[in-house]
C-alpha cells in the first residue's frame, strides 16, 4: 500500500470510527456521514446520503431557522455551535422512533462567504445527560436552548430576530410548563430534564 492509499486508509477509519456523529455536508444535503450519526439518529446510509439535514430537525421551521442562524453568526473561521432539538427517524437503542432528543453540534463551513457549499459537522446525542421530558413547541425548544447557552432575553431576542417582550412571555409559559420560579432554576430544569 503506497502513502497516499495509506493515509486515506487512515483518515477514513478515523472518520468512521470517531465517538461522535460526522457529517460533511454541501449546500444542506449529506455527502457522508459515519457510523456513529447513523447509530444517533437510528438511520441506515441511504436514508441519509443525498438528502437534505432537514429530515433531522423536529420541523420544517426549525431547520429554516437553523440554518439562518448559522448563516448570520459564523465566526470569522467558519465555525458554530450550539445546542437543539433533533429528531431520530427511527429507534436508537432503548429510544422510541421519531423520538426528539437535546444534541450539541458544532461544525465548520469550509468557505465563511458561503457559509452552507460545505461543511463539516460533529453531533453528540446528549439524552444521557438532558432529557427532554415535556411538550415543547418549536419556538419553546429554541428559545429554551438560547437560555441555557446563558443568554439574556435581549440576546435570544437578537439571535432569533424576535423582541425581547416575545423572549420574555415565552420564557414564562416554559416556567409554567416545568414548574420553575426563576430562571435560573428553569435552566436547571431544562438542563436536567425534571418536569
Amino acid at each position: 500500500m503506497n502513502v497516499t492509499a495509506l493515509a486515506a486508509f487512515d483518515y477514513r477509519t478515523a472518520f468512521e470510527l470517531a465517538p461522535v456523529g460526522l457529517v460533511l455536508s454541501r449546500q444542506r444535503l449529506m455527502v457522508d456521514c459515519n457510523r456513529e450519526l447513523l447509530a444517533m439518529f437510528g438511520a441506515e446510509r441511504e436514508q441519509l446520503i443525498g438528502r437534505s439535514f432537514e429530515i433531522l430537525y423536529p420541523t420544517a421551521d426549525e431547520f429554516e431557522r437553523t440554518g439562518q442562524r448559522i448563516a448570520a453568526q459564523l465566526d470569522r473561521m467558519g465555525r458554530y455551535a450550539d445546542e437543539r432539538v433533533m429528531r431520530r427517524l427511527a429507534a436508537a437503542p432503548g429510544a422510541p422512533e421519531g423520538e426528539l432528543f437535546w444534541c450539541h453540534v458544532s461544525g465548520r463551513a469550509l468557505d465563511p462567504i458561503r457559509p452552507h457549499a460545505a461543511g463539516i459537522w460533529a453531533f453528540e446525542d446528549l439524552s444521557s445527560k438532558r432529557a427532554l421530558k415535556f411538550e415543547l413547541t418549536p419556538r419553546e425548544r429554541e428559545i429554551a436552548a438560547l437560555l441555557i447557552e446563558g443568554l439574556t432575553s435581549k440576546g435570544v431576542g437578537k439571535r432569533l430576530g424576535i423582541s425581547p417582550r416575545t423572549v420574555d412571555v415565552y420564557r414564562a409559559r416554559l416556567m409554567r410548563k416545568t414548574g420553575a420560579a426563576t430562571t435560573p432554576e428553569l435552566v436547571k430544569r431544562l438542563l436536567s430534564g425534571q418536569a
